[in-house]
């Protein structure tokens, strides 16, 4: 009997409305796009996933991507952990600008191996599409289909069983567990649950994990692969976890799942390659890695050598791909793969730059080089206390942690409530509203998961935001009225709230 072969991961790449979905859906029978403001508005907002069973019996994992330009980030979050592409171009438009754009992030991430699929093949002769596709990705098969019509789904199909026949797969390079999410949220009697490709390791039920860059510990409840329960997942497919010990406010899109004793640690300075389109030394970017980004300014090292000093952490290993994107206007451009993930600050001295160079031949690296600064704690996702704190107000700092997204009111605090202005004054708590009180750690959470809400739908309303962490109304309008004084959102005539930077969506 033919061996099915490792799990793979396809991802789609292209520019808006040139068939990803409709193609997904042709080939899989899966609509990826399941939000109402997909179906409204016709386009892809969020990733999207479906299995794929080719004819030689291996199972592709498919994640669907937007291709509106809008939505970049959300695709380069997809694409990290893809193996092989699919990459379309409509025949009736040819290559266009966010067709290049994703080419180009295939190509930071150092996706080689995919197909390019001509679609709308029956409303357009496919000739000029072919020819311009192409020369934009050279050696890549290229099949004319039409999705509406079913022709050349067949050949799809089979053009990408032969380029997976090629791939090993993640399952042939053993390493620890690495698990970087893309989707966390509640089931009803279940509780927490985190999606993503998992790049490295396996993963089973009773494991205990831990949650970077926070160092939360977690035990694995339950372990899904497209929907089914498994004993265990292996590198390559895609999981969904059900976590317990952990609330879904502690954890979000970017974090990371790794095993207990493993040698990731968030880091604020990598030392990296990279290839880049423009002189970008002192630039300020977004650094992309994983399902995480972060902005940095990035310092030239000489060549292709690259420092980037980042202003929230990344949690990489050497060997990992990068994407280097511009802030404004946004723009891919570039990307490599970490050298040193764990570096001190450092400028473009002699002995800095030979002992990158053997790293990147693959030799140890000489004292006192070895990582002379000190990672960042992972206990938590905020700095170190102050050594003049007292225990009480670190006691009141521990409660705060634990009260979440639902902070409690002086009143509430009782006597403790008097190590409050010292715990501000240290950057411990934050007022929320006149009288909550929260760990800076919770309301970075609730931010980040209302910035991806807005950037999935375009608005939040105080229902979804309440639905979402799990809470009352009182806690999730205090906080959005938090996030609106601090000007992280607007709030706008229907009670919606949108991201400042961002028009609302019609």
């Amino acid at each position: 009997m033919k061996a099915l072969g490792a799990p793979l991961t396809l991802g789609t790449a292209g520019h808006v409305d040139h068939g990803k979905t409709a193609l997904v859906a042709a080939l899989t029978g899966v609509d990826t796009d399941r939000l109402p403001a997909e179906k409204a508005r016709g386009i892809s907002i969020a990733l999207g996933y479906a299995p794929l069973d080719l004819p030689s019996g291996r199972r592709l994992s498919v994640i669907d991507v937007p291709g509106h330009e809008r939505f970049v980030r959300t695709m380069v979050a997809g694409a990290t952990g893809i193996d092989l592409f699919l990459m379309t171009v409509a025949a009736d438009d040819g290559v266009m600008p966010q067709t290049r754009e994703h080419a180009a992030v295939l190509a930071a991430l150092e996706v080689t191996s995919g197909i390019i699929a001509i679609t709308k093949a029956d409303l357009a002769n496919p000739d000029r599409a072919t020819s311009e596709a192409r020369e934009l990705l050279p050696g890549a098969p290229v099949v004319a289909c039409s999705a509406r019509t079913g022709a050349g789904v067949p050949d799809v199909v089979c053009a990408l069983d032969r380029v997976a026949s090629r791939l090993a797969g993640r399952t042939a390079r053993p390493a620890s567990l690495v698990l970087h999410i893309d989707r966390a949220f509640t089931v009803h009697g279940a509780g927490t649950v985190v999606t993503g490709t998992l790049w490295s390791g396996a993963v089973a039920p009773g494991d205990t994990i831990v949650l970077l860059p926070a160092g939360r510990r977690a035990r694995v409840r339950g372990v899904q692969v497209h929907g089914v329960a498994v004993q265990r997942a292996n590198a390559g497919e895609r999981v969904a976890l059900n976590l317990a010990g952990v609330a879904i406010s502690e954890v979000a899109r970017g974090d990371v799942v790794s095993e207990l004793g493993a040698s990731l640690q968030p880091s604020i300075v990598i030392d990296a390659i990279l290839t880049l389109r423009d002189d970008t030394h002192g630039m300020r970017v977004h650094v992309h890695h994983g399902t995480r980004e972060a902005p940095a300014r990035i310092a030239s090292l000489g060549g292709d050598l690259w420092q980037l000093r980042l202003e929230r952490p990344l949690v990489a290993a050497a060997g990992d791909r990068l994407v280097i994107r511009s802030i404004a206007p946004p723009g891919t451009l570039g990307g490599g793969a970490v050298l040193d993930p764990l570096a001190r600050r450092h400028g473009r001295r002699q002995e800095i730059v030979e002992r990158l160079e053997r790293l990147r031949r693959g030799e140890a690296a000489p004292a006192p080089y070895e990582h002379p600064q000190p990672a960042p704690p992972i206990a938590t996702s905020t700095p170190p206390p102050p050594a003049d704190l007292s225990p009480a107000a670190l006691a009141l700092e521990q409660r705060l942690r634990e009260a979440g997204h639902e902070p409690p009111t002086e009143d509430e605090l009782g006597d403790d409530a008097a190590e409050l202005p010292a715990l501000r004054a240290a950057g411990r708590a934050v007022r929320v509203g006149r009288s909550l009180y929260a760990h800076p750690a919770a309301i970075t959470r609730v931010n980040e998961r209302v910035a991806e809400i807005i950037e999935t739908d375009g608005a939040i309303t105080l229902a979804r935001l309440r639905d979402e962490l799990g809470t009352s109304r009182r806690y999730a309008q205090a906080l959005l009225e938090h996030l609106d004084a601090a000007r992280v959102t607007r709030r706008l005539p229907d009670d919606r709230r949108v991201l400042r930077h961002r028009a609302p969506t019609q």
